[in-house]
């Protein structure tokens, strides 16, 4: 999808000190709706742009993914002229996220409350870190796969059969994301009134907690330790996944309204009035006795035609798709949901403003490959530039 217009977030400017996911993912976010966002590498480079195959252009998949739209170069910020340059980069900037391990930037003189809080007061600074700073876990490295098994995420995916599993897509990465990009958003959205930035603590480990509905609203209310149901849904039934003659499907009936009508749909209306049927409660007591049935109904029908005509019909049901099908599907075409540019092809923006969308408007950059536009528009002269990659402050290739 081409953009076309600047973007909801044109005139922001985000330092990304980022790598791996959780923050790539949070500033693409930003950058796909008009931020601009200089996404700063160390030396050795975003280790994610070597976690392929596949490739393209030297970077794997997984780099490609989540850093469209930045522009990249390449500091040692171990090294104190690093860090003037950092802090050159930072005036005039809204926000700053990273995701060193807490007190990094401390050890550096780059803590908020110290140094970028007196400096820069309108700067946001987000920190993304595994478990924060405090706590028992405080200051220890977090990854999303651990995080998931940490946060009992594991413990209600899969089924009695696998045991605890781990969900195909790093969910925790990717909600801490969402969530570090609302957070700013709130941040900045407060700065209007105060005129001031504000610190972002922002942790995998919160992040995965806050995704366990409904299975802590349930453990909080009964007391009982939630189990991992399969495809099933542990407060509504029949909401599971069924073979058919085709294809495998999935059905969500929310109520009993629909369970009627979704009865009638499959010519069983006597479904509807089994008194081990009746009532959303009554479904799940007998959700064995329901499935055995249903089983029975789907597997001489058309899935594809079967979910069409209930879609149709106002009840909730679709085949399961794998990727390349749900990516060729033509309503992920007609929505926008495949971008591509060049050589580049991935996911479009699920945010669809009207009068601002986001989009594509630069393909992931090549490693440090904007180093001397954005230096130079930061008021570095081309000599300057010239020493700090001699001195091995600034890189053009990465560091092996």
């Amino acid at each position: 999808m081409t953009a076309i217009s600047p973007g909801a977030l044109h005139g922001l400017k985000v330092i990304d000190l980022t790598r791996v996911l959780g923050g790539p993912y949070c500033t693409m976010i930003l950058s796909d709706h008009g931020a601009e966002v200089i996404k700063v590498e160390p030396p050795q480079g975003d280790e994610t742009r070597e976690w392929g195959p596949p490739f393209l252009d030297g970077n794997a998949s997984y780099f490609i993914g989540v850093n469209r739209n930045k522009q990249g170069i390449a500091l040692d910020l171990g090294r104190p002229e690093g860090r003037e340059v950092l802090r050159r980069l930072l005036e005039g900037a809204d926000v700053l996220i990273e995701n060193f391990k807490p007190g990094t930037m401390e050890k550096w003189g780059l803590g908020y409350e110290t140094d970028l809080a007196p400096n820069f007061p309108g700067l946001v600074h987000c920190r993304v870190s595994g478990f924060g700073a405090d706590g028992p876990l405080g200051g220890l490295p977090g990854y999303d796969a651990i995080l998931q098994a940490m946060t009992g995420l594991m413990s209600v995916n899969g089924d009695p059969q696998t045991g605890p599993l781990r969900l195909g897509t790093p969910i925790v990465d990717l909600a801490t994301g969402m969530y570090s990009a609302i957070g700013i958003l709130m941040a900045l959205h407060e700065r209007k009134t105060s005129g001031r930035g504000q610190y972002l603590d922002m942790t995998l480990h919160d992040c995965g907690m806050a995704l366990l509905h409904p299975q802590a609203a349930n453990f909080f209310l009964n007391g009982k330790r939630p189990t991992p149901p399969g495809n099933a849904h542990p407060n509504i039934s029949p909401y599971d996944k069924f073979q058919t003659a085709t294809c495998e499907i999935f059905i969500a009936i929310g109520n009993d309204g629909q369970f009627r009508k979704f009865c009638a749909q499959i010519s069983r209306p006597d479904l509807a009035q089994d008194g081990r049927f009746t009532s959303n409660g009554l479904r799940l007591i007998n959700r064995d006795a329901l499935t055995e049935q249903l089983t029975e109904v789907f597997r001489m029908l058309d899935g594809y035609a079967l979910c069409d005509r209930l879609i149709r019909a106002g009840l909730p049901a679709g085949p399961v798709l794998a990727v390349d099908e749900a990516m060729a599907a033509p309503h992920t075409v007609v929505r926008g949901m495949v971008s591509e540019l060049g050589g580049y092809r991935g996911l479009g923006t699920p945010i669809k403003l009207s009068r601002t969308p986001g989009g594509i408007r630069t393909a992931p950059p090549l490693f440090a490959q904007d180093t001397d536009d954005v230096l130079l528009r930061h008021g570095f002269s081309e000599q300057e530039i010239a020493d700090f990659i001699a001195s091995g402050t600034v890189y053009r290739t990465r560091r092996s």
